[in-house]
């Protein structure tokens, strides 16, 4: 026995040796020899000369200190060879799995565990649309995405594995034998139907959810969640006026054959047999914090007397961002080159998707239509490809998929496809729709899927013509092709023009059909009409007031005809914007709109904080109460009162709302909960404010104070009793994570970053946003900031939320971050003259 011990002590002091050394080494080489010597074999050449077949002429590369390139060349086929080239030199890792998610062919890269989510996609078919559509494309669009693909591939060529990037090291985990393949102009077109997606799923979402709620809900419940858009926040187009946009129907009159069937969805949705016209006031998910901040002032409200064009665009976090800062110029413009812009791209797609050309600027912020609806169909229980359409049994469409799966058989794939869209039940995880939902189904039914991204356009071609128009009626006329996702668009001109368009396909639905929640697919009563015509959109053109301010709010009021969405987002940034623009000290420059920028004014708060004050207290609460005398509502870094409002609302969503709701839906905080909210502020006794839960029946002001003393526990656990001590930051942090690598103990501390303390919050116009579920991390925020001054566009500004850099450990990796949470901005620059007296590297590339 004495033996043993001392082998097994032996042993244990040699297995501890071993751990420490395998640790030791394990640090020093993450710590050490992938920085120094594994990344940087992927960094891109940035001095010198490179040959690349197929460039017509020489092309000048100029990166600025911000590591920004600017492309000079003498056609637009260089400019557009090179700017693929250069996108493959900085991100191509981020283009890689970009396309594979486009075209449903992760599995290829990742293996078994994206299966289920390939099959989705590929039953959405964004690569055979992408096909088609690319078929039906003009031949000079065609080129420009070939020209891209072109360069893209003369980088390939000569670049593998580590050389592309340092992800390349880590991927034999998942995938020992991936290869990239030559890029494709799908691959450009597909990563678009995946940005609409983006955008637009949660109204798909949010038809799904409207349907488990009404199992657990009566309607009056569900009325009260989803509130009107309030009328004392501002519309887009406060002056809506129908003769003014061509809009001279009325929508009854523009579908006189409707035959909405109340009694139908009656029978459908028992939980609400009074459907009616009081089922169109509800509204479906909101897309909570999805959005982004535009505005455009016009040069009578200005120190230069010519517009400013400010954007700030909402995202979910990466690493690196999703934005890539370039400039594409024309040595002389001619025929053959007619590119001169300068803004943000996205890594994969060719040219500038925001930002400027010699004569006009342009931003976006997305509108949130309601542009798809779930359908039930009923299935021929005799012949599983058929269902029923006005008491015919139709042929489905049959696609048969393979999805390719490394490391594993090739998994086989029938995609059904009905007149209303592909059939997504299993593949989206619908199969339990009706157990878990108040929907009386048929006994054989299936969900399809309609959506306007679905349908064969060119949005590409939309992006690409931004680029080339001069004129108010060009920029129209480039937005007209912008079908999916749906934007809101501002501009301003050197003429000292501004202007507004919502352009996008946007269903005309049958009156009482408005996309709520899932509808009856066999009687033909649910279906389309068309589509809003394009002159009959919402469109400003030099309004009165001097300026245009989006933040996806509603467009315009009740009175316009059409239904674009049930619900826009309601109008905290917006009004924000509107008051500071307003409100202006004097003529607006640069450095206010940096402030508007920067405001994290939580306008809720200056609404609820008087009343917590009003609440009689004592003791240690009253005293902790005290830090909100002089708050300023700012939800700042380095603010106490802001983190202590945080808890203060995070519980306060809990206490009031988790006792009412299923646990599906217990409300994150966000935009459309702070209106709920501050409907129920004025109601003290409303029922919504007593807890279930307990004998007593609570009022507002019993969970007002409840909510407050588990607040002020819990940033006494979080960050001590001395709220000397206590900052927003210290919680609200922003951590950049590698789509990818994230999922990988340990390797992901390679490539992430952070977290950053960052100021802002939900529905704030700094909207960094989090979720009183999930904690106060930073789970949404904007992703670039950008101030175009059209007097001179070398002073115009911007910055991204990272860098420019997609390649861990590169000086441009992240050395934005800090600016990005501070508000603080880097030069966009414009004359060739500017950015070679700014340059950090001159890269000649020739034929």
């Amino acid at each position: 026995m004495k033996k043993f011990t001392t082998w097994f002590t032996r042993a244990l002091i040699t297995l501890v040796i071993v751990a420490v050394l395998v640790g030791a080494i394990g640090t020093y080489y993450l710590k050490n020899y992938i920085p120094n010597t594994v990344a940087p074999k992927s960094f891109p050449q940035i001095e010198g000369e490179i040959n690349l077949p197929g460039l017509n002429g020489p092309v000048d590369v100029y990166r600025d200190s911000a590591g920004i390139p600017h492309i000079y060349a003498t056609t637009d086929h260089d400019l557009i060879f090179a700017q693929g080239y250069i996108h493959a030199q900085d991100r191509f890792w981020q283009m890689d799995f970009w396309r594979h998610q486009g075209t449903g062919t992760l599995s290829e890269m990742m293996g078994a565990a994206t299966l289920s989510t390939d099959k989705f996609l590929r039953t959405l078919g964004w690569a055979r649309i992408s096909e088609e559509e690319y078929a039906t494309m003009s031949p000079d669009n065609q080129a420009i995405l070939q020209a891209y693909a072109d360069g893209i591939n003369s980088y390939l060529a000569d670049h593998k594995g580590t050389a592309l990037s340092l992800e390349y090291t880590f991927l034999p985990i998942l995938n020992k034998d991936y290869e990239p393949a030559p890029w494709e102009p799908i691959h450009t077109i597909a990563w678009g139907k995946a940005m609409a997606w983006d955008l637009g799923k949660s109204k798909l979402n949010g038809e799904i959810d409207y349907a488990k709620l009404i199992k657990d809900l009566p309607k009056e419940k569900i009325d009260f969640i989803f509130p009107e858009y309030p009328a004392d926040h501002p519309y887009i187009i406060p002056d809506y006026k129908a003769e003014n946009f061509g809009v001279s129907k009325n929508l009854k009159e523009t579908n006189p054959s409707s035959t909405f069937s109340a009694d139908l969805l009656a029978a459908l949705y028992p939980a609400f047999q009074q459907a009616g016209d009081q089922v169109a006031l509800l509204g479906g998910d909101d897309f909570e914090e999805i959005g982004s901040n535009n505005w455009v002032i016009g040069g009578e409200l200005t120190s230069t007397g010519m517009p400013f064009l400010a954007n700030d665009m909402h995202l979910g976090v990466q690493m690196p961002s999703i934005w890539y800062l370039n400039g594409l110029h024309c040595v002389q413009i001619n025929d053959n080159c007619k590119l001169d812009v300068v803004g943000f791209s996205f890594a994969g797609v060719p040219m500038i998707i925001g930002g400027h050309n010699a004569h006009q600027a342009w931003g976006f912020t997305n509108v949130g239509p309601d542009i798809a609806d779930l359908y039930i169909e009923k299935i021929n229980p005799d012949n599983p490809n058929q269902y029923e359409f006005q008491g015919e049994w139709v042929d489905m469409q049959l696609v048969n998929e393979i999805v390719n799966v490394a490391g594993d058989d090739p998994v086989e794939l029938n995609v059904q496809i009905t007149r209303h869209g592909p059939i997504i039940t299993e593949t989206y995880g619908l199969e339990d729709f009706h157990e878990t939902t108040g929907v009386d189904l048929p006994e054989n039914y299936a969900l399809s899927l309609r959506w306007t991204a679905l349908d064969i356009t060119c949005a590409i071609c939309a992006f690409l013509d931004f680029n080339y128009a001069q004129t108010w009626e060009e920029f129209r006329a480039a937005a007209a092709q912008l079908s999916a996702p749906s934007q809101n668009l501002v501009f301003a001109d050197i003429d000292g023009n501004i202007g507004y368009q919502t352009p996008g396909i946007i269903p005309i639905r049958d009156e009482g059909h408005n996309g709520l929640f899932p509808v009856p697919g066999w009687t033909g009563e649910f279906e389309w009409q068309g589509y809003i015509p394009f002159e009959e959109l919402p469109t400003s053109y030099n309004p009165s007031s001097g300026y245009i301010t989006t933040a996806n709010n509603a467009i315009v009021s009740s009175d316009y005809p059409y239904m674009i969405n049930q619900t826009f987002a309601y109008g905290f940034r917006a009004q924000r914007i509107v008051e500071m623009i307003e409100n202006a000290p004097g003529p607006i420059d640069a450095a206010y709109i940096q402030q508007i920028h920067a405001d994290s004014t939580d306008l809720l708060a200056r609404e609820l904080v008087p009343v917590l004050m009003k609440i009689p207290l004592d003791g240690e609460l009253a005293t902790y109460r005290d830090i909100f005398k002089s708050w300023d509502f700012q939800m700042n870094i380095d603010s106490a009162p802001a983190l202590l409002y945080a808890a203060f609302w995070k519980h306060l969503m809990a206490e009031t709302y988790q006792d009412d709701l299923p646990e599906f839906y217990w409300p994150d905080g966000g935009q459309r909960w702070m209106e709920v909210t501050r409907i129920l502020l004025n109601d003290s006794a409303n029922a919504w404010w007593d807890d279930h839960s307990t004998t007593k029946v609570e009022t507002r002001d019993d969970i007002i104070l409840r909510a407050f003393e588990d607040a002020v526990d819990e940033i006494k656990h979080i960050a001590g009793k001395d709220p000397a001590n206590w900052a927003w930051g210290d919680v609200h942090g922003t951590t950049f994570k590698n789509q990818v690598m994230n999922n990988l103990p340990f390797i992901k501390d390679i490539f992430n970053r952070g977290p950053f303390p960052t100021a802002g919050g939900s529905s704030i116009v700094n909207a960094n946003a989090w979720s009183s579920i999930d904690g106060y991390e930073v789970n949404w925020l904007v992703s670039e900031r950008l101030i175009m001054d059209l007097s001179d566009w070398d002073r115009s500004i911007w910055i991204n939320t990272t860098g420019q850099s997609g390649h861990a450990y590169h000086p441009h990796y992240i050395d934005m971050a800090d600016s990005w949470r501070l508000v603080k901005y880097v030069p966009q620059y414009w004359q060739r003259s500017s950015i070679e007296a700014d340059v950090e590297g001159h890269l000649r590339l020739v034929p």
